[in-house]
C-alpha cells in the first residue's frame, strides 16, 4: 500500500518541544536564503501551514532536530 503526505504535524511538534519556527530554521542552517538549493527562511513556515510538501531531506532533518520519527511529522493518507 502506498501513502502520500497529508497535513503537516510540524507545528504540533515545534509547540510540543517549545521551539519557534525561527529556531528550527537557524538549527537547520536554512535561516539564510540559499538559492543554490532552493531554501529560504520562509520554508519552515510553508511546511507548517501545509502550503508545501516536505521533501525527504527536510523530513529527516526535522526528525533529527526534534527527536521525532519521520513518519510523525505528517498525517499520512493511503492512496
Amino acid at each position: 500500500m502506498a501513502y502520500s503526505q497529508g497535513s503537516s504535524r510540524l507545528q504540533y511538534w515545534l509547540d510540543k518541544r517549545g521551539m519557534k519556527q525561527a529556531e528550527l530554521s537557524r538549527r537547520t542552517g536554512w535561516s539564510e536564503e540559499n538559492k543554490e538549493i532552493g531554501w529560504s527562511p520562509r520554508m519552515i513556515s510553508f511546511f507548517c501551514i501545509i502550503a508545501k510538501e516536505m521533501p525527504p531531506e527536510a523530513l529527516y532533518t526535522f526528525s533529527q532536530i526534534l527527536n521525532v520519527p519521520m513518519d510523525q511529522l505528517n498525517h499520512w493518507i493511503p492512496d
